[in-house]
């Protein structure tokens, strides 16, 4: 029996905006399972996103969504977070809105370590708003604001998370989507800020420059990079060189929830 993934969708919503053979359908997908998956009461639970392709996924679920402004879904998000402690609060975007535009709220909700699920779909560009290059667009990688290649080096962002102090950290790809509500459920069920990325190219305005000549192709080029992270530490250095981890990367189950030590501020400023 085929799953119901329509009864997790608003009516009225489809068809969706992406392009033919985006990985945000099969992100979306993973989402809706993990969230059955960890049995989630959709009216105590909150999917926060920004502007661009990927922060458009909230606006098909049958859920709590709150689409806001461009780079600002992890400030919101806190905001949800700190207004109900209880709620279940999960955030989507690209890559762009959370790691350029709404980097700085992305490095403190990490610091913070508060209660949240970050799901980032990194597709190396900013797909919606015209092409243009992003934090991990590849060096040497065209788009429409630097076609001769891009000179930047990339942000990791897993090592971003890890370095600003998330205390749930893993990786997978569009190409990989047993994968994606696995590790989608485990940050929902982390005591603190869980981020997964979600390595998405986008056919549109990344492939076509870049010379993949399908989507196929881009799936291809995913699973051949993509090392699980038990395999890489038994791997050389050389062996891995141009490759990725995938799966859990990092996990820190003592470091307190931020929404917790507020609480306990709160509490002494009423003298309890």
């Amino acid at each position: 029996m085929a799953y119901d993934y329509e009864k997790s969708i608003r009516p009225g919503k489809l068809p969706h905006i992406w392009c033919p053979g985006c990985g945000h359908g099969i992100v979306m997908k993973g989402l809706i399972r993990a969230m059955d998956t960890c049995e989630l009461d959709r009216a105590k639970t909150s999917i926060v996103s920004g502007i661009g392709c990927a922060s458009r996924l909230p606006g098909y679920l049958d859920a709590c969504t709150l689409h806001t402004a461009h780079g600002r879904a992890a400030a919101f998000a806190t905001g949800v977070k700190l207004a109900d402690p209880e709620m279940t609060v999960i955030v989507c975007g690209g890559d762009g809105d959370g790691t350029a535009i709404g980097g700085n709220h992305f490095i403190h909700a990490c610091r913070r370590n508060i209660d949240m699920t970050y799901v980032v779909m990194n597709n190396y560009i900013y797909g919606m708003t015209g092409g243009q290059f992003s934090p991990c667009t590849p060096t040497g990688a065209k788009a429409s604001t630097t076609p001769y290649g891009n000179p930047d080096p990339i942000f990791d962002i897993s090592k971003l998370a890890i370095g600003a102090g998330a205390t749930f950290v893993a990786r997978t790809t569009a190409a990989h989507p047993r994968e994606i509500d696995k590790l989608i459920v485990q940050g929902i069920k982390h005591k603190g800020m869980a981020v997964i990325e979600v390595l998405d190219d986008c056919p549109t305005t990344y492939g076509r420059r870049n010379k993949f000549r399908s989507v196929v192709d881009m799936m291809k080029e995913l699973k051949k990079n993509a090392v699980p992270a038990k395999a890489a530490a038994k791997m050389t250095a050389e062996q891995l060189q141009g490759k990725f981890l995938t799966g859990v990367l990092f996990q820190d189950t003592e470091k307190p929830e931020y929404c917790e030590m507020y609480q306990e501020v709160i509490n002494k400023a009423q003298g309890a």
